[in-house]
């Protein structure tokens, strides 16, 4: 009996630090996107709410939000287009049960085929978008599905053949055997592979300069134009969270997670600190570069990011010979 309260105890314990990391990290990210564009670009809005830097820019956007009415179009199909956010957001706190912070301290479960786990996942989130716009009865938001769609079919493969490279390099898909087998030596022959994985991770995530799913001059909002209130904020939650996920799994994967100066007492810092440092460049990218076309973003994925892809892997098969 007293085993089976253990058990439980943790599990909940478990279930508390996943909600909390989760829920707090990716709010965190999006008040540092805020500070961050205020700064680039002399935005003075976000500096002023709650006095001192703007403290309560968050807390304003979460009230303004929950007070905003949630509405469905009439002619939209209700149970797909209410069960969208959802869609678009758990996948991310799934994938996050498998992903090891520091060593030893693993918040959900360690699969032996972790890797393989959390990229399938992260796919899924994709089609919350795709219901979206297909439930919305608006010509804007199918349109902005559609282009998730095709965005999704050419950035999944280079993403997919990049991580392979890190597998390869470990000879193993469980993502703790592959941060304890990494080596410093790795960065250099793995960077390709970084770039590629990282950045076909903004595409999947829509972030930009790969936005034109949700290219506000063009299609209004895309597949969340007819989204308000909590259900509009659902989809800005599984954004950030997103961000987080892919910071976490390239920081996991190409440097390192928790090796750093005494990672044997703060290997959870290293990685935080890691995932924060990316997530400030996924904001710097935004600020820093325009939109790409539709036919721009697919020739790059297809004879850019692929061709990189397999020359990574070539060559990660020629250091594992040597």
């Amino acid at each position: 009996m007293a085993s089976t309260a253990h058990w439980w105890l943790e599990v909940a314990l478990r279930l508390v630090v996943i909600l909390g990391f989760f829920l707090v990290v990716p709010l965190l990210v999006g008040q540092m996107e805020h500070k961050a564009m205020a700064h680039m670009q002399g935005r003075l809005g976000p500096m002023r709410a709650g006095g001192f830097h703007g403290w309560a820019q968050l807390i304003a956007d979460g009230v303004k939000f929950a007070q905003k009415e949630s509405v469905v179009p009439a002619d939209a199909d209700r149970l797909v287009f209410q069960l969208a956010p959802a869609v678009a957001l758990l996948p991310y706190l799934v994938a996050l049960v498998v992903v090891p912070i520091g060593p030893g301290t693993q918040v959900g479960v360690a699969l032996d085929l972790g890797l393989f786990f959390v990229l399938a996942v992260m796919g899924v989130g994709v089609l919350g978008t795709l219901m979206g716009g297909w439930a919305s009865a608006n010509k804007y938001s199918l349109l902005g599905g559609i282009r998730t769609a095709a965005q999704l079919m050419a950035y999944e493969l280079p993403m997919l053949l990049s991580a392979a490279s890190v597998g390869m390099a470990a000879g193993t898909l469980s993502l703790g055997a592959i941060v304890d087998k990494w080596q410093w030596w790795w960065l250099p022959w793995q960077l390709i592979g970084a770039f590629v994985f990282f950045v076909s991770g903004l595409a999947e995530l829509q972030r930009p300069p790969f936005d034109m799913p949700v290219a506000d001059s063009e299609i209004i909002f895309g597949a969340y134009t007819e989204y308000t209130g909590l259900r509009f904020a659902f989809f800005l939650l599984a954004e950030y969270a997103g961000i987080v996920l892919l910071c976490l799994l390239t920081s996991v994967l190409f440097l390192g997670g928790w090796h750093g100066p005494f990672s044997a007492h703060l290997g959870w810092l290293w990685t935080v600190l890691k995932t924060l440092a990316l997530a400030f460049v996924v904001i710097w990218l935004r600020v820093s570069y325009p939109r790409l076309r539709e036919d721009q973003l697919q020739r790059f994925a297809w004879t850019a990011l692929i061709p990189l892809a397999l020359a990574q892997l070539a060559i990660t098969g020629v250091v594992r010979v040597l």
